[in-house]
C-alpha cells in the first residue's frame, strides 16, 4: 500500500510565520490559488478537522469523500498561538521551551510527546484498518505537525523530527509493505502540488 502524507496549503499565519495550531483559519488567497489537482485521485481522503485541510483535500482530490480524523489535528501552541518567534523572542515561558528543543509542556498547550502520542495513535488506526479492508491506497491531508511525528516515529530512513516538515500543498509518498512485519514505512518520493512548485 502506498500512503500520500500531505500538507495543507499556506494561510495568512503561516504566511507571518506565526504559530498556528487549533486556530481554524482558512487557506489565504495566494494559498488557495497556487493548489492544483493532484496527480492520483482517491475516492477518499483523510483529513483533520480544520478548514485548512479540509479546503487543500478539496482543491487536490475534487471528487474524493473527505473523512475527518480529529486526532490529525496540528498541536495546540497554547499562549504561543498566533504570535511569531520575535513577538515571543523575550517572553520567559518561550525562551524555556525553545532552549528545552520544543519539547516540553507548552502553557495551556500541548507537549511535543503528547502530541506525537496522538497524532501516531491516529495513524496506526488508520493504516491497519485500510490494509485490514485491502487497501491500496491512502491519501491524508493534515498539518507539518502530523507529517514531522509520524514520519520521525516510523518511517525509515531516520530522520529528526524537524527534518521532516513538507512543503505546503505537499508531502510524502510512504511505501507500507513492511508495516505488517515492524511497524515502519519506507519514503519513497516527495510531491508538491503547487503551481510554481514552492511557496
Amino acid at each position: 500500500m502506498k500512503i500520500y502524507l500531505l500538507r495543507h496549503g499556506e494561510t495568512e499565519y503561516n504566511a507571518q510565520k506565526k504559530y498556528l495550531g487549533l486556530t481554524d483559519l482558512p487557506l489565504s488567497k495566494r494559498g488557495r490559488g497556487e493548489l492544483i489537482p493532484a496527480d492520483f485521485s482517491p475516492e477518499t481522503v483523510y483529513v483533520s478537522p480544520l478548514r485548512r485541510t479540509v479546503e487543500t483535500a478539496a482543491a487536490l482530490f475534487p471528487n474524493a469523500q473527505q473523512i475527518v480524523i480529529p486526532d490529525f489535528r496540528e498541536m495546540d501552541f497554547g499562549i504561543f498561538e498566533g504570535k511569531s518567534y520575535l513577538d515571543m523572542e523575550h517572553l520567559p515561558a518561550y525562551r524555556e521551551w525553545v532552549d528545552g528543543g520544543c519539547l516540553g509542556q507548552i502553557p495551556e498547550g500541548e507537549s511535543m510527546a503528547a502530541f506525537s502520542a496522538r497524532t501516531c495513535a491516529a495513524f496506526e488506526a488508520l493504516v491497519n484498518k485500510t490494509l485490514e479492508a485491502g487497501g491500496e491506497l491512502l491519501a491524508i491531508t493534515a498539518h507539518g505537525g502530523t507529517q514531522m511525528a509520524v514520519l520521525e516515529r516510523y518511517v525509515l530512513p531516520r530522520r529528526d523530527y524537524y527534518a521532516w516538515q513538507g512543503p505546503y500543498g505537499g508531502g510524502f509518498v510512504l511505501d507500507a509493505s513492511r508495516w505488517t512485519a515492524d511497524r515502519t514505512l519506507t519514503l519513497l518520493r516527495t510531491v508538491q502540488y503547487t503551481k510554481g512548485g514552492t511557496l
